[in-house]
């Protein structure tokens, strides 16, 4: 595995706050460029591991570690709003002398492959989301993010658990909620570190928020393809979670595999090999 990699920063956000600093790893050797946007509680070099197996030979992979994720740092006390993650890409681009490339977002990453889709259209030729994260928004996502008061208890919740635990087992015993998404849940946050991740990546990444529509046009318009990967057995992100970008799609580019959650970055890598053979 080529596992070449680097950093790169901006100025401190204010003179008490660190210097924002995202990592990257560097997979396969291809001639076209990839930037890779991993799920939440991952790393960008592990997420995508099967990109390099199947699209080495094509892809030079820049796989990112996310804010709070990997070696990766961010202020908790800053939010990442879209003219930062502007900056940062542009300064990696002209970094690494990239001119053209595409982009893969999967699940969280979804948000930062379509916040990177609405800010470099001139640059991106194919989009590939999987079972991304930003095309829609569950309410309560927004409730524990945007209000002040839901923060602080969503914050407490992640410190003091148990009952959180106590009604995500009620759920399970009660046939309201399946067994693979009970296990995802306790996967996830089942450390104080774990928990923590989740707390500062949706309160610190709320405002990357889209209008589909708008960058389904955006899309067009610069002539970029977008591929929609969801996973038929998928329970934590179903189809239903991104009709409204589905909808917009020609059929050969929203594709359904025969996959749950954490298998579908090697399923939708095997079907990206096909798409270039």
């Amino acid at each position: 595995m080529d596992m070449l990699g680097g950093f790169f920063n901006l100025p401190a956000l204010s003179r008490h706050q660190m210097y924002p600093t995202i990592h990257y790893q560097k997979l396969g050797h291809g001639p076209k460029t990839l930037l890779a946007f991993h799920g939440i509680g991952q790393d960008g070099a592990s997420c995508f591991q099967p990109f390099e197996a199947h699209l080495g030979g094509i892809y030079t992979t820049y796989a990112f570690d996310l804010f709070f994720h990997g070696k990766s740092n961010f202020s908790k006390a800053e939010v990442v709003t879209k003219e930062l993650w502007q900056n940062l890409v542009h300064e990696f681009l002209v970094k690494n002398n990239i001119q053209k490339f595409d982009v893969a977002g999967f699940s969280m990453g979804g948000r930062f492959a379509l916040a990177t889709l609405e800010l470099f259209a001139d640059n991106i030729e194919n989009v590939f989301l999987i079972a991304p994260d930003g095309v829609s928004e569950h309410p309560l996502y927004g409730i524990a993010t945007r209000f002040w008061p839901a923060r602080q208890l969503f914050q407490w919740s992640m410190r003091k658990p148990e009952p959180f635990f106590a009604v995500v087992n009620a759920l399970k015993q009660a046939d309201l909620l399946n067994s693979s998404l009970h296990r995802f849940v306790e996967q996830v946050l089942n450390t104080p570190e774990k928990r923590q991740i989740i707390y500062n990546s949706w309160v610190n990444f709320r405002d990357l928020r889209f209008d589909i529509t708008a960058l389904h046009q955006l899309a067009v318009a610069k002539n970029i393809r977008i591929y929609l990967f969801m996973g038929e057995f998928d329970t934590l992100l179903k189809p239903t979670h991104v009709r409204k970008l589905a909808a917009l799609l020609p059929s050969d580019q929203y594709i359904i595999l025969k996959s749950g959650h954490t298998k579908l970055v090697e399923h939708a890598a095997s079907w990206i090999c096909a798409l270039f053979k």
